[in-house]
């Protein structure tokens, strides 16, 4: 199936007098509710099927996406890490030293955790973790936010996987979890040297200019915490706090996405209460995008919706047409919604599906472009 060409196949999303990013804003404050943000993100044998068809590349910008993502070049030396792997063949290595082995299934890799085999705080403090300043490029970073902003996108800086997910990837995840559990000290030790360098890294992505900061750690799973509420509560959400007290120590308007997967409805009051602006993914298959909407719409915008476990993988383009339609009457209502695939959209997914959704959001959009 051809792609339409993105000039014909919808209307302009915006006329040249009102400012796109201006809408994105006022419709993620809950302003407006005549322009819905969208976006998503295709695995690697989608980005090849998606060239094959346009013989292009950069998807966002064909499709008009209204916002990128800022990330820092990292600048640290690497080599550093490889003392902490017996074999180091095949491997590739993050900034925090995370291993990285290609795995047998699609773009799926097999994670290599350097902190594995520690048994004491005093290995914890000796580990090179990375330097927040000198070892991630932040003059780029804001040159990156600066040419985002000037072609009239939102700048998102990208700080997922924020503190106890890179906990886990460097100890592994039954390590740090039993770290929790019985090693406290520990598991304290680790938490606080990645919050701290997260804290100097919030404020350089403030100071660079970012209009959101894109947080985020899965504590949950499909069914519900994957920890005991008080376990996250006593160590991972003051820390968090203290990472969005860091970004808006240097811009108090600076808006905070957090992306959990799963079922947390347990601590939504928790994340909003320590400023959380945006969530994300909502999950149809776990939690009711109507029900949260609810509940939390007058004090929380709702990120994703749209079920990559289920309707956009195995529904019909009718289907996700109507599910679309639906997340933007009720859900939008008020504003408060950005509408997204709920994960990466995998390669089980129909192209014609992605489309629904494409052409289901920028029709919506562009019949509100005559309002300001």
């Amino acid at each position: 199936m051809m792609i339409p060409d993105k000039q014909n196949a919808y209307p302009d999303q915006a006329p040249q007098t009102l400012s796109i990013r201006d809408r994105y804003l006022q419709a993620v404050r809950r302003q407006r509710d005549d322009y819905v943000p969208f976006s998503f993100s295709l695995c690697p044998s989608q980005e090849d099927r998606f060239f094959a068809m346009t013989g292009q590349r950069d998807y966002q910008s064909y499709y008009q996406f209204p916002s990128r993502t800022v990330y820092p070049r990292g600048l640290g030396d690497k080599s550093r890490f490889e003392g902490f792997f017996p074999d180091m063949t095949d491997i590739r290595l993050d900034d925090w030293g995370v291993g990285y082995k290609s795995g047998s299934l699609a773009h799926f890799t097999k994670m290599q955790h350097p902190m594995e085999s520690f048994s004491t705080i005093a290995e914890f403090e000796a580990y090179p973790y990375p330097d927040p300043l000198k070892d991630f490029d932040w003059e780029g970073a804001a040159s990156q936010t600066r040419q985002i902003q000037a072609n009239d996108l939102v700048a998102i800086g990208g700080m997922a996987v924020t503190i106890f997910e890179i906990a886990w990837y460097l100890r592994g995840m039954e390590q740090f979890m039993i770290d929790m559990a019985t090693e406290p000290e520990l598991a304290a030790c680790h938490l606080d040297r990645i919050t701290s360098i997260r804290c100097v890294m919030a404020g350089q992505y403030a100071k660079a200019g970012v209009d959101i900061l894109h947080l985020g750690d899965d504590v949950s799973t499909q069914l519900a915490m994957m920890m005991h509420p008080d376990t996250w509560r006593n160590m991972i959400k003051p820390r968090l706090a203290a990472v969005i007290q860091a970004a808006r120590a240097v811009n108090p308007d600076i808006l905070i996405f957090y992306h959990g997967d799963g079922n947390l409805q347990t601590i939504i009051p928790d994340l909003i209460e320590i400023g959380v602006d945006i969530l994300n993914p909502i999950q149809p298959e776990c939690m009711d995008p109507v029900e949260i909407k609810r509940l939390y719409g007058d004090r929380l915008t709702l990120c994703g919706t749209i079920g990559t476990q289920s309707t956009l993988p195995f529904g019909t383009a009718e289907e996700v047409r109507s599910w679309c339609e639906k997340m933007i009457d009720i859900v939008g209502k008020g504003g408060g919604l950005l509408l997204e695939p709920t994960h990466m959209v995998e390669p089980e997914v129909p192209w014609e599906n992605l489309l629904a959704f494409l052409d289901v959001v920028c029709t919506f959009n562009a019949k509100g472009k005559v309002q300001s």
